[in-house]
């Protein structure tokens, strides 16, 4: 379930790399790399899907979300806004947003020949996306992983960071507000 639902939720924001990358393949006849390029991408996904698939299982067990996969854990709701704020503003948030942003600097910077090149290009820039969105996809777990509402605007979110122009600003303006609702939700508690 992780795996597909990553899949739909990342590849829309990955396609201006991801149509970039086979447009400079059809050039050279060669569709095999872009196939390397877009299954790299995809097992990078695949990995994050194993990990979230453990925290899924972590937090049922501790009873920290439902079987729906919504946090019924005001501490963990509020903690998962918190470092998903903060997150926003890191400076590994910013180069991996950057990479993402800038299809042709990617693949300039980073090109490979071959199919084993494309995959290897392919897990540079999973790693960069993954590593650009995966304080958001963690959020999963406060709205619930079956909340389409919730997923909807996730992969909204990203694929605004990502693809409109100003993009950095809404990643920074998303982590203000990420960060004033889990201190909301956190002070709630303490009073």
């Amino acid at each position: 379930m992780w795996a597909v639902m990553m899949a739909a939720m990342m590849l829309p924001s990955a396609l201006p790399m991801v149509l970039t990358f086979l447009s400079m393949g059809k050039r050279s006849g060669d569709t095999a790399r872009g196939h390397g390029f877009v299954a790299a991408y995809l097992c990078v996904w695949l990995v994050f899907s194993a990990v979230a698939t453990a925290a899924q299982w972590l937090l049922q067990w501790l009873d920290w979300v439902n079987p729906m996969l919504v946090s019924t854990s005001a501490v963990l709701t509020g903690v998962l806004l918190l470092i998903a704020g903060i997150y926003q503003f890191s400076r590994l948030k910013r180069i991996c947003l950057l990479r993402c942003r800038t299809p042709f600097a990617f693949l300039l910077g980073e090109w490979r020949d071959g199919v084993a090149g494309a995959f290897r290009m392919g897990i540079r820039h999973g790693l960069f996306c993954m590593g650009c969105c995966w304080a958001l996809m963690a959020l999963l777990f406060v709205g619930g992983v079956m909340n389409l509402a919730w997923i909807a605007a996730l992969s909204l979110a990203v694929a605004m960071e990502k693809l409109l122009p100003g993009g950095e600003r809404l990643a920074t303006a998303l982590g203000v507000v990420l960060i004033a609702l889990g201190s909301i939700k956190l002070l709630t508690l303490a009073a």
